[in-house]
């Protein structure tokens, strides 16, 4: 189903004649034309003219065991999908009790130029079946969710022409948070990532990237589940120090620059990080636990219309390729 436009941050900051950018200020109005792929080689899979395991166009559930349970995961396929063409892949994490589909339905990230995948979590502790993924304080005890998240990949990578260069991570809520473990655990092979509305629980494990992973996170300053000034009970930080705290570590000046570029959204953007790591903000006044932009309940509270969270991370996290060898 299309989905009305709205203007991208970038075009609307030169609008506006601010000087610090977002995004690129040659965006178009799709998602497609507006982050073309990088003129470098792409980093082919072994996948490569293969036939694909389902219709170009087409979302479809896949097996998959990994460390000793059995799993799934969700496949979209581009329309124009063709496996002599190496796609970026988009990893996208669904939030606590959410799925796949779910998470499918109110992203629009089925609309981005790539291989998207919704890797499916397992049932958590506490109320109900509700799927999880570790780091959270009821996710299922002993899941290795780093690990399933490799065996995915390797499986795309073996059935799929993608580039193993450019492969980005967003989530939601518990999923979100989860980009930021994979931030840490598997910084070797997730490129960059977009957490959305994360759940930013303290973990015990253990964070020692091989290299420093660029981030765009949104969050809505109205959020009542995973509050934008953070939670001490429950162990969340405040959403401006945890992301403070990512520039620090991508090696930015300490303070951001901040602008607000529409009526209810404001972006953080830090300065001279590490090369090829940039880190940004979006806080969505008034938004609630919400995914930007969504035209099918996402969450508790207010969605913005006046951006779309897709969109936007696509022409952020596509400008960045691993430097493989």
């Amino acid at each position: 189903m299309s989905r009305p436009y709205r203007r991208p941050l970038a075009r609307l900051t030169i609008a506006l004649a601010l000087p610090v950018l977002l995004l690129s200020s040659t965006a178009t109005a799709t998602a497609t034309a507006a982050a073309p792929a990088p003129e470098a080689a792409p980093h082919r899979s072994d996948g490569c003219e293969s036939a694909p395991p389902q219709e170009p166009g087409q979302s479809a559930q896949h097996p998959l065991t990994s460390g000793g349970l059995e799993r799934s995961y969700r496949l979209h396929l581009p329309d124009d999908y063709d496996e002599h063409r190496a796609w970026p892949v988009v990893l996208a994490y669904h939030g606590r009790g959410n799925t796949g589909a779910g998470t499918e339905e109110f992203s629009g990230l089925s609309e981005l130029p790539a291989v998207v995948v919704y890797p499916e979590g397992v049932i958590g502790q506490g109320d109900g079946d509700r799927q999880a993924w570790q780091g959270a304080p009821y996710s299922a005890p002993g899941v290795d969710d780093v690990t399933f998240t490799h065996d995915v990949l390797d499986t795309v990578e073996s059935e799929l022409c993608v580039d193993r260069g450019r492969v980005y991570a967003t989530g939601k809520s518990n999923g979100g948070g989860f980009t930021a473990i994979l931030a840490c655990a598997a910084s070797e092979r997730v490129t960059a990532i977009a957490p959305v509305a994360a759940a930013l629980y303290p973990n015990d494990l253990d964070c020692a990237p091989e290299r420093r992973v660029p981030t765009l996170s949104f969050h809505g300053t109205e959020d009542a589940t995973i509050p934008y000034a953070g939670d001490p009970e429950r162990g969340l930080p405040d959403v401006l120090t945890w992301t403070t705290e990512r520039a620090e570590t991508n090696d930015c000046r300490p303070d951001p620059r901040t602008r607000r570029v529409e009526p209810d959204i404001t972006e953080y953007r830090w300065s001279g990080c590490s090369p090829n790591a940039p880190v940004r903000h979006v806080a969505v006044e008034g938004g609630g636990h919400t995914w930007p932009g969504a035209d099918s309940y996402s969450g508790g509270g207010h969605t913005t219309q006046t951006i779309e969270a897709h969109e936007e991370m696509w022409r952020f996290m596509s400008r960045f390729r691993l430097p493989l060898v």
